[in-house]
């Protein structure tokens, strides 16, 4: 355990963060020691994976917790291959692990940034494919007992870029480890975007997943040289109601409809209809090519990130009467 540990580079938005103490536990039995020690303390508890979602203060207080769990393995069970892994694994890491052995489920995933521990939380999800798709099943540790459970994937009560872990289990628990789901049964998902333009008739998981790569570094900033936290807005749920009007208006507008009697919209092409890409308050601004991106130039912090969402999403909805939600989670607010 570490005091007054300084976290600006451990999140890639770059926001300055100071934590009054920091552990990264590398097992299950370092991790119950560290969480009783706060719970004897009395100090409050902060969880952090990859910093690649999450939006920290200036001072965290009590005890940061990174874990660093970082072992996987597969094993076989009814004609699939199940990964177990690590909450500390790199989540770009393993996509491209298991693509190379030639196994179908998260290809369409690669190159998004981060710990596989903080994967369910957000429900990950990019072309076309989410994790929910392939996960199986979540062990965490409850913060409070240092005991360990394990939740199925509809315990997890996935929704879109939601899950248990932001509601009922939110500071609650710290996952330990995924069991993903994988096939080496062909199951290319490719009608998202102009996947499917890049690739053979018969591509392997390994071609798909060095497309997504391609994709999204020509339309993504790299937070190693610009700080950012990928997508800042989700894209908004609304009824069918409401987009059918929307649509009568702007006709181009992209729209993706889901059950339950809604449509889907692309943020970022709401945030470009209102002339905003490009445009830059103070050291903060949204990225000259992919309007969904806000950047940090530096020298800012949470406070100014903030003041220039809240102008985008004041903007959109003012046009569009749609509200934008932020996708990366307001860490002790």
């Amino acid at each position: 355990m570490t005091r007054h540990v300084d976290l600006t580079s451990a999140n890639t938005l770059a926001l300055p963060c100071r934590a009054e103490r920091f552990s990264a536990p590398g097992t299950l039995s370092a991790l119950r020691s560290t969480l009783a020690k706060a719970r004897c303390q009395g100090w409050p508890i902060t969880l952090l994976g990859g910093g690649s979602n999450v939006l920290l203060p200036e001072q965290l207080p009590g005890l940061t917790v990174r874990p660093a769990l970082s072992q996987w393995w597969l094993s076989q069970q009814q004609g699939h291959v199940l990964a177990h892994v690590g909450a500390g694994v790199n989540w770009h890491a393993l996509v491209m692990a298991t693509a190379r052995r030639g196994l179908w489920g998260i290809e369409n995933l690669a190159l998004i940034p981060g710990n596989c521990g903080a994967a369910p939380v957000q429900n990950i999800g990019a072309y076309g494919v989410e994790l929910a798709d392939t996960l199986q099943s979540v062990q965490v540790m409850e913060l409070a007992s240092g005991q360990l459970a394990w939740l199925s994937a509809q315990e997890c009560q996935f929704g879109y870029r939601d899950s248990v872990f932001k509601g009922a289990m939110a500071d609650k628990v710290v996952i330990t480890q995924l069991v993903l789901r994988l096939s080496r049964k062909p199951a290319p998902q490719l009608g998202y975007g102009d996947l499917a333009a890049r690739l053979s008739s018969v591509p392997t998981p390994l071609e798909v997943a060095e497309a997504v790569c391609t994709i999204r570094r020509e339309k993504l900033p790299d937070p190693k040289v610009l700080a950012n936290a990928g997508s800042f807005f989700k894209n908004p749920l609304i009824s069918d109601e409401q987009a059918a009007h929307l649509l009568c208006q702007y006709p181009d507008m992209p729209h993706f409809r889901q059950m339950k009697g809604q449509t889907k919209l692309a943020a970022g092409w709401l945030i470009d209809q209102c002339g905003l890409k490009g445009m830059r308050d103070g050291a903060f601004g949204v990225h000259q090519h992919q309007a969904l991106v806000l950047v940090h130039f530096g020298g800012g912090d949470r406070h100014g990130l903030m003041k220039i969402a809240s102008y985008i999403a004041a903007q959109v909805e003012a046009r569009f009467g749609v509200r934008l939600s932020p996708e990366p989670r307001l860490i002790n607010s």
